[in-house]
């Protein structure tokens, strides 16, 4: 696919983004090289190839779901500079 400078300025521009014309050159050409390479990849012949999430055989480590006793409100709320029933007061942020 080719790239001009009109596609490279609008995409700059919608990335709130100002480019100097030397900037402009050089964002242009590693562009090019980059949808080059996409075309590259695409044109590789991937047929018989799995889909894989990692390239080693991982597996995830899982230990078992065992529930315990959490701590009491009381002794969550103890240090609570401000509290109302067994809920935290905060300072409101949103005006």
């Amino acid at each position: 696919m080719a790239l001009d400078d009109k596609t490279v300025e609008y995409v700059a521009r919608l990335a709130r983004i100002e480019l100097q014309p030397r900037e402009l050159e050089k964002l242009s050409r590693q562009l090019q090289g980059i949808l080059d390479f996409i075309d590259k990849l695409n044109r590789a012949d991937i047929r018989g190839v799995s889909p894989t999430s990692h390239v080693l055989a991982v597996n995830n480590v899982f230990r078992e779901d065992i529930g315990r006793q959490s701590l009491a409100t009381e002794k969550v709320l103890e240090n609570a500079p401000r509290k109302q029933g067994d809920f935290y007061v905060v300072p409101k942020v949103i005006e």
